[in-house]
């Protein structure tokens, strides 16, 4: 059944409704993405007032940052701090655009996936001697963003409430 929207009305249809819920993910994770993007694009302080360093450099003082990531940090990240700092504006905005509207999903995710890896390893180190458990806890922030991603990638989440299905249906 078609809403008019072009996208597949809610239904008790279990594939139709894992669709659905598939999407609705997307959507929220994407809306997250742009909201984290935004301000970090549309305002100065992230990109070039320090505002990504200052991160980088609370990962490494409080110890947040595993072991392997802290030359990389120290030795690549903030000597190039100002670019990556775009980078990562520019990516959170092109993620969130992406997973709204249903397009590019799995190369997005694909580059969320990989950022969220980075961000869990450079900030949620619990500490050498934390329990193992402590060491999910600690990446809860990062972790469930990496799953979504996963599920994006194998998934089939741009089938409905997207630009894809507006235009299939639209075409038909």
């Amino acid at each position: 059944m078609n809403s008019g929207a072009g996208t597949i009305a809610l239904t008790h249809d279990s594939s139709a409704r894992n669709a659905q819920a598939l999407a609705f993910l997307r959507i929220g994770v994407g809306l997250f993405f742009l909201v984290f993007g935004e301000y970090k694009v549309f305002g100065t302080q992230f990109t070039l007032h320090g505002g990504f360093q200052f991160w980088i450099n609370r990962f490494l003082n409080d110890g947040g940052a595993y072991p392997f990531m802290v030359s990389i940090l120290r030795g690549f990240v903030l000597p190039h701090a100002t670019p990556i700092a775009f980078l990562v504006a520019y990516g959170e905005l092109a993620i969130g655009i992406s997973l709204i509207l249903g397009l590019l999903v799995r190369p997005a995710s694909a580059c969320g996936f990989v950022f969220m890896l980075t961000l869990l390893f450079s900030s949620d180190y619990p500490g050498a001697a934390a329990p193992f458990w402590q060491y999910f806890g600690a990446s809860l922030s990062h972790s469930v963003f990496a799953l979504c991603f996963v599920a994006f990638l194998l998934g089939n989440s741009e089938q409905v409430f997207s630009i894809r299905a507006w235009r299939s249906r639209r075409i038909r």
